[in-house]
């Protein structure tokens, strides 16, 4: 049974696959800009001390991502 939550709730150090990004217009556009897309492999590797933004790992490359961008962006653990 596979587990399917938002990019927020993902644990650091865990894999995930990235399953759909619900996001419209301009962040919509961001989020696909900085390669999050759907069949992409994804991992929390940080978290800023009040937990915003988080630092993921996608194609070899560390972004940061704001809290509210992670919550449109839905993944299943690998």
């Amino acid at each position: 049974m596979s587990t399917v939550m938002n990019l927020r709730g993902l644990p650091t150090g865990r894999k995930a696959k990235i399953l759909s990004v619900e996001a419209y217009g301009e962040m919509n556009r961001r989020i696909r800009d900085m390669g999050l897309i759907p069949g992409t492999s994804v991992s929390v590797v940080g978290r800023a001390p009040l937990q915003d933004p988080m630092a993921v790992r996608i194609s070899g490359v560390t972004i940061s991502l704001r809290n509210s961008e992670a919550d449109r962006i839905q993944v299943e653990l690998l």
